[in-house]
């Protein structure tokens, strides 16, 4: 459910009385991990009419109705609903989003569901809270026996699969730490993430990271000297990668159909294609962990929380990409 004081309730009760998600009801059993009391409050606010049937136990799932206006919780009673603060950073939703995400990575562990989708969390409130990690994918790596180094994400909008060599670091750092090595493992990433898409012959571009992919060596020397020999390589291992391809039409003949996804070089270069092309489409998936997970590609929107204004585009869509990916998981 994400933290009881962001959008997250409201954007889910929504998704459960969309059309859109109609389609999905015909081969999923959708249901929520989190607090019954605050989903009927944001049903409330929201103007959503939608009938929340609370249950204690997943099992009790075997009985449960599944149709559009119906919206089961697997309801973990740990919100106070008469101090409810909307839009408000607190270390007590920092814990209870805490145990909606240890609940479901339980259960997809333990097989009795097939794949997560999870609603925004506060950092700062998992911080008052006490937790070491600052978000959903660290603590899932650590909770389904994964090191955080090890998972990373894969960004979706419509039909544009965007992955990354280097995150979460200042441009300098990202360019400095380029390696053969790096952009290679990355394409593999990219790689193993498409095919969890049912995408089993993948074409992937690899972006190049100086104008006009160095224009032959005028600017730098790390599109000749680092990614291309690892295309090439990635190429030898029978991967059918592509580039390095100027970063400013990259993205573009992905978007056209020519490439089913792209390797960007660094934070930006990645995030703003997506959420331009696609801002109330985009899915973030997480690749590398035992389990599926996918997330909305926003935050928690404190500033709208509690109004009734939110959109529930992306968790329609990440919903919709889990399914996806669990059809390509466990069926022949």
């Amino acid at each position: 459910m994400g933290d009881p004081a962001g959008i997250g309730p409201e954007v889910i009760v929504k998704a459960f009385v969309s059309h859109e998600t109609r389609e999905l009801l015909r081969d999923n059993k959708p249901f929520v991990v989190g607090d019954a009391d605050v989903l009927r409050a944001a049903a409330k606010f929201s103007n959503v009419n939608v009938e929340i049937n609370a249950i204690d136990d997943v099992d009790a799932l075997k009985d449960a109705r599944f149709a559009l206006g119906v919206l089961n919780v697997l309801d973990l009673d740990n919100v106070v609903i008469s101090e409810l603060a909307m839009g408000k950073i607190s270390g007590a939703y920092g814990r209870a989003s805490l145990d909606y995400i240890e609940a479901a990575a339980g259960l997809a562990c333990e097989g009795k569901i097939h794949a997560v989708v999870t609603a925004p969390v506060n950092k700062q409130a998992l911080k008052q809270a006490g937790h070491p990690y600052p978000g959903h994918t660290e603590t899932l790596a650590v909770l389904t026996g994964v090191s955080p180094d090890d998972v990373t994400m894969m960004l979706v909008a419509g039909n544009l699969r965007v992955f990354h060599v280097t995150l979460h670091q200042s441009l300098k750092d990202a360019i400095a730490s380029l390696s053969k090595a790096k952009v290679l493992e990355a394409i593999k990433i990219a790689n193993n993430g498409l095919k969890s898409l049912g995408c089993y012959q993948p074409k992937i571009a690899v972006a190049a990271l100086n104008p006009h992919a160095s224009d032959g060596g005028r600017f730098g020397d790390e599109d000749l000297g680092v990614i291309k020999p690892a295309v090439e390589e990635a190429q030898k291992q029978g991967i059918n990668a592509f580039g390095p391809i100027p970063a400013d039409t990259v993205f573009v003949r992905a978007r056209k159909g020519e490439f089913d996804g792209v390797v960007a070089q660094y934070h930006d270069q990645g995030h703003i294609p997506t959420k331009l092309l696609g801002f109330m489409e985009g899915v973030n998936i997480t690749i590398g962990l035992p389990i599926i997970r996918t997330s909305v590609d926003h935050g928690t929107a404190f500033d709208i929380a509690g109004e009734g204004k939110a959109d529930c585009a992306n968790i329609i869509a990440a919903m919709k990409l889990a399914s996806q990916m669990a059809k390509a998981k466990y069926t022949d």
